[in-house]
């Protein structure tokens, strides 16, 4: 209510916002007693309050739950929908993935990439083709070319990247080889982000077994 008299914005629009964060029920709580993802509710509302043509957010489901998370994706999608501008900091890659039309990333005070999403991902050179063949012997030989890396964790089991799932599977056809599986493997956003960012950590950890290091300085 201070916010909306300063800037003569009704009360009726208060309660417009309060509602649509979900918090019109406490609307009467004080603040100090509000939990970190009702803080998080109430900023995001107070961010609404002018019903502005740019929202910019950082670290938005920062303490939400598991419903408030899916609430404030579904809002920025919906935000956006209305023609407006949304800008989003955040480290969670995860959640950008699902979120996010357009990627600007910055490490170190550098941009490192102004892109789509899409094209970030498929850019990232990180993907790879899944093979499952009796034949994993001959289907690696018949594939090997400059660029082209294959590895075999199980046999039967080929991961390759450096080509398309077309192309080997006409080479398996050309060559009478029987293929019980051949799955695109697409470079999640957030492996795409730090392949991209490890030479830009600001703060980086020695990673224990089976974790990467967190890229801190970076920033999508």
């Amino acid at each position: 209510m201070a916010l909306a008299h300063t800037h003569s914005i009704p009360r009726s629009r208060v309660e417009a916002v309060l509602r649509l964060a979900g918090i019109d029920e406490v609307a009467r709580r004080r603040v100090k007693g509000f939990s970190l993802g009702m803080g998080q509710r109430l900023g995001i509302a107070a961010a609404l309050l002018g019903d502005p043509a740019t929202v910019i957010l950082d670290e938005p489901v920062n303490g939400l739950d598991p419903e408030g998370v899916l609430w404030i994706r579904t809002l920025l999608k919906s935000l956006a929908a209305e023609g407006r501008t949304v800008l989003v900091s955040s480290h969670l890659m995860s959640e950008m993935a699902l979120t996010a039309d357009h990627l600007v990333i910055i490490g170190r005070g550098r941009l490192l990439a102004d892109t789509t999403v899409e094209r970030f991902v498929r850019d990232s050179g990180t993907g790879s083709v899944k093979a499952v063949t009796p034949e994993a012997g001959l289907l690696t030989e018949l594939l090997a070319a400059p660029g082209v890396q294959i590895t075999a964790d199980t046999p039967g089991v080929l991961d390759i990247s450096g080509t398309d799932a077309e192309h080997i599977g006409r080479t398996a056809a050309a060559h009478g080889i029987p293929l019980f599986e051949l799955t695109p493997r697409t470079a999640s956003l957030e492996q795409a982000f730090m392949d991209l960012t490890r030479d830009s950590v600001e703060y980086a950890t020695t990673p224990t077994p089976h974790q990467e290091p967190h890229p801190e300085g970076a920033t999508a």
